[in-house]
């Protein structure tokens, strides 16, 4: 049976005995450690366990991310060592996450890693670093962590909490193919409900190369990057009811090949731009939403050449309007080699509804009510169809050939 793990205050007072109540209930073969009402200071992220769901008592279990130092590497050092020379690892303990990337080699090039022992100066890595870090680059290794995250995982959820991200404390931002202020990469029957998070030095949500995940009812706000953030080959993904304002980039990003998703009833406002979808982003359902109020487009399909073009996306049931604040966007536009997009009985108002360049193909339009818009539809006749595309779209249209792509998730 589950096994349930409610701790006391003293019991939570820190990340290295909320993490070891983790190990605990994932060692007794899964359940739900319960936090309390509490507002705590990480010096380190919160690992996740198959199994395992960390719960707290809603907008009164604060989490909120330590101080963000940056610590320069003494030299070169290459890909696969696990450890690191620093000019200096004072301040720096075994048990801490740390991230190490320099001024060029970011995304899946950046590391994440927990510190494992430190002798001197050098610092000792549960993994091998993710490339080789040249001197004249910059290297650094930096205290940006996420506040929770897990590494293929079965099975494990958050509940009922609210997580700050500490910005203003924090020197260095954590990339989102690494990390966000939650994250997740490689894993299976994911949900996250009841979330809240502000504030994060980079992503609010990212996780890669996962499928068979439920993101309900959370918001990410305020955050440098992207508010949702789904990506690396991810598939079979649910959002609902959830919220993504305020954020330096995307409210939500579809990031590389993140296929058949459905986003319900969701709110993007006040971001960069509202929704982007991007390379390989195919089969998803955007339906229900309001999407207002943002810098750039409201749902933008971005550059993306064949054979790696957006396509097989369908919009319904929207409402889109007064996005483009900062510059030049439709409420819907769409670039490069997109195609095969239904966009149906949505409600557009802005200057301009709809607009699409030159090699787009097989839009299909139904229902939409552009009357709020200066200009209603600049997408070219020859651009559209009659015809509505047919194709299987959303969470619960996927099959197994939908994540054969993830060998070994």
């Amino acid at each position: 049976m589950p096994y349930d793990l409610a701790l006391t205050l003293a019991e939570a007072d820190s990340a290295v005995a909320i993490q070891r109540a983790i190990d605990q209930v994932a060692a007794a073969g899964g359940g739900t450690v319960i936090l309390p009402v509490l507002d705590l200071t990480l010096d380190r992220g919160l690992e996740l366990r198959s199994g395992v769901v960390l719960q707290g008592q809603g907008a009164g279990t604060v989490l909120r991310k330590g101080p963000g130092r940056v610590y320069p590497l003494s030299g070169y050092h290459n890909y696969g060592m696990t450890d690191v020379p620093l000019l200096s690892a004072a301040g720096l303990h075994a048990g801490m996450t740390v991230s190490v990337h320099d001024d060029f080699r970011r995304g899946f090039y950046s590391t994440f890693a927990r510190i494992t022992w430190v002798e001197g100066n050098w610092v000792g890595l549960d993994h091998g670093i993710e490339a080789d870090y040249i001197a004249g680059d910059h290297p650094r290794l930096t205290t940006a962590y996420p506040l929770v995250f897990g590494h293929r995982l079965h099975g494990a959820g958050l509940r009922q909490l609210h997580l700050e991200g500490n910005r203003a404390d924090n020197e260095a931002a954590m990339d989102g193919c690494r990390g966000g202020a939650v994250y997740f990469a490689k894993c299976v029957d994911l949900e996250v409900a009841d979330v809240t998070e502000r504030d994060f030095h980079g992503e609010g949500l990212s996780f890669q190369m996962c499928r068979n995940v439920r993101i309900l009812r959370c918001t990410f706000s305020e955050n440098t990057g992207n508010g949702l953030h789904p990506g690396a080959g991810s598939t079979q993904v649910l959002f609902a009811d959830c919220q993504g304002h305020s954020n330096q980039r995307a409210g939500f990003f579809f990031c590389v090949r993140a296929n058949h998703i459905t986003v319900r009833g969701c709110h993007f406002a006040g971001n960069d731009l509202g929704i982007s979808i991007g390379t390989r982003d195919c089969y998803n359902l955007i339906e229900r939403c309001t999407v207002s109020g943002n810098r750039g487009p409201g749902i933008h399909a971005r550059l993306s050449p064949a054979p790696t073009e957006v396509h097989s996306i369908e919009i319904r049931d929207c409402v889109i309007t007064g996005n483009g604040t900062a510059r030049d966007a439709a409420q819907i536009d769409l670039e490069d080699s997109a195609h095969d997009f239904v966009i149906a009985r949505n409600r557009l108002a802005g200057q301009l509804g709809l607009r699409a360049v030159q090699q787009v193909h097989t839009v299909y339009l139904e229902d939409n009510d552009s009357s709020g818009c200066a200009i209603p539809n600049a997408i070219p006749a020859d651009k559209l169809t009659p015809t509505r595309p047919s194709f299987p779209a959303g969470y619960d249209q996927a099959t197994p050939k939908a994540w054969r792509h993830l060998a070994g998730v």
